[in-house]
């Protein structure tokens, strides 16, 4: 028996979400004073619109070791914890310190728990989830499936293209002065993660649309053999966005599955209305 839990940065899709196997922990989001749980009844109509009208940035808190002490809990022998990326949220330190505080309790003997640090984030989590189930009902050892979900994370990228910077800005990912050239010039740049998990520049367009192509291109620049990858779009509130891309990938190569998603809680505070992000 096993269960994967994710954190709320994380969008499972419907499968996830019906399977026994899966667990969202959530994130909790402040906006205006009012504080907002990042789980099935999260808003995202509502929260863009409050996040138009607050002066304020948005904040993300995240949840507390005991609550992934408490997720640890069940009859399963083999436990997996994914959250975003530790370079830019403190989940995946609660996630460890949690494990230690169960191990401290209940030993070692009966679960194995161990946590990934997706060094992504959004569908970057949903896939390494996808990959870690995929693993377990292969049939493969404890050791086995966390040696070969690292190797998987490390072979990962993620790529993102967002309307606007500011709450990235606002949160001190990004300098004030590329934030103020992008909204000054329309230039929107394409971002990615680099392999530490960091938000890193990786090119720019004027406009929206050369943005996505460009965002596009540096995808099958970057992937690997694409016929045995799963890729996952996930956009916020801009559906045709995130079908233009799925149309452009699949015009240039073949992926083994590609899913498109509407980002949760977390995502859509970082992503902003018309943000899209892909992980590959």
């Amino acid at each position: 028996m096993y269960k994967i839990i994710v954190d709320s940065c994380g969008e499972l899709t419907g499968e996830q979400k019906q399977d026994g196997h899966f667990q969202t922990i959530s994130l909790e989001l402040e906006v205006g004073g009012v504080r907002i749980v990042d789980d099935e009844q999260f808003d995202q109509a509502d929260f863009l619109r409050r996040v138009r009208e607050c002066p304020t940035c948005p904040k993300s808190s995240c949840p507390s070791p005991e609550r992934y002490m408490s997720a640890y809990e069940g009859e399963e022998e083999h436990v997996y914890a994914v959250t975003l990326s530790k370079e830019l949220s403190g989940s995946f330190e609660s996630a460890q310190l949690g494990k230690r505080l169960y191990e401290e309790e209940h030993g070692t003997d009966k679960k194995k728990i161990y946590v990934f640090n997706s060094r992504s984030a959004s569908i970057g989590e949903t896939l390494i989830g996808m990959k870690l189930q995929e693993l377990e009902e292969a049939g493969k050892s404890f050791d086995e499936i966390v040696e070969t979900t690292e190797r998987y994370i490390d072979s990962m990228n993620t790529f993102f293209v967002l309307e606007t910077l500011e709450t990235l800005r606002k949160n001190g990912r990004l300098s004030n002065l590329k934030a103020l050239i992008a909204g000054t010039l329309n230039i929107k740049p394409v971002m990615g993660a680099t392999k530490e998990g960091l938000i890193c520049q990786l090119g720019q367009a004027r406009g929206m649309t050369k943005a996505l192509e460009k965002m596009v291109a540096q995808v099958i620049e970057k992937t690997k053999n694409c016929e045995k990858r799963m890729l996952a779009i996930s956009h916020c509130n801009c559906p045709e966005r995130a079908l233009f891309l799925k149309e452009k990938l699949e015009s240039l190569a073949t992926f083994k599955k590609i899913i498109i998603l509407n980002t949760a809680g977390v995502s859509s505070m970082y992503a902003n209305d018309g943000g899209v992000i892909i992980a590959v």
